[in-house]
């Protein structure tokens, strides 16, 4: 293994999202990761829109500080833009620069394929748009959404969320969608705001499946390039890296 330095592009600004990414800590430590940020307002079709038109000067800002992939955090953000979007943003980000460019959404999308999961019951915060426009990300995808929990969040509350709720969300939602949709091969508690990594473990144990994330499918993501080994304890997926 060698050393490695990965970029994020975080909806909001780098140091708010700092203390999101505890996970990144089952990495090596010659695992290096910069961020900047959109600034993002909302997770509306607008506000991702005018979010966008910083795009790629955060790409140059992370690549001048070394980021050999760069990703673009936020699954509202990408559900927003829609898969076809995003991809033609890799395709050019690869041909401008020649880095790789990846999203939450696509990690999330690819982890499922890795696991051979087919269809998907999501724990969700996010109001009713937001939810259709990633159900409809997951479905370019090959994944199919069976059934999706809401609570009604955009931006503002989801930002304003302390980490007990974030917790308690996370906790609830994911119970609800498990049990809501038995038949579904995964469980997915998208979003980083509300800090889920620590709860996947205890609902796989309770359910007998496997619980991706924005965090671990990136952490996956970074394993399954060859930059760190598997991990035990953290779920299937970050088990079999």
């Amino acid at each position: 293994m060698s050393a490695y330095t990965w970029g994020m592009i975080s909806p909001t600004k780098p140091e708010a999202e700092e203390s999101s990414y505890r996970p990144l800590e089952l990495l090596p430590p010659d695992v290096k990761k910069v961020m900047t940020g959109l600034q993002l307002k909302d997770y509306t079709v607008d506000g991702v829109e005018e979010a966008m038109s910083r795009f790629w000067g955060c790409v140059d800002d992370l690549i001048g500080m070394g980021a050999q992939r760069v990703v673009l955090a936020g699954v509202p953000i990408s559900s927003q833009l829609g898969r076809e979007r995003v991809l033609k943003l890799a395709d050019e980000c690869k041909r401008r620069t020649g880095v790789m460019l990846d999203g939450a959404a696509e990690a999330i999308i690819a982890a499922c394929h890795y696991l051979g999961v087919k269809r998907v019951t999501v724990g969700s915060r996010w109001a009713d748009q937001l939810n259709g426009a990633m159900r409809r990300y997951f479905g370019d995808g090959g994944i199919e959404t069976v059934y999706v929990t809401s609570a009604g969040q955009w931006a503002a509350q989801a930002f304003a969320m302390s980490i007990e709720d974030g917790v308690r969300y996370a906790f609830a939602l994911g119970r609800e969608a498990f049990r809501a949709a038995p038949e579904a091969d995964a469980l997915v508690l998208p979003g980083g705001a509300w800090r889920p990594f620590g709860v996947l473990p205890f609902l796989e144990e309770d359910f007998g499946k496997p619980v991706i994330s924005n965090g671990n499918s990136r952490i996956w993501r970074i394993m399954h390039d060859g930059y760190g080994p598997p991990v035990k304890g953290w779920g299937k997926l970050l088990e079999l890296g």
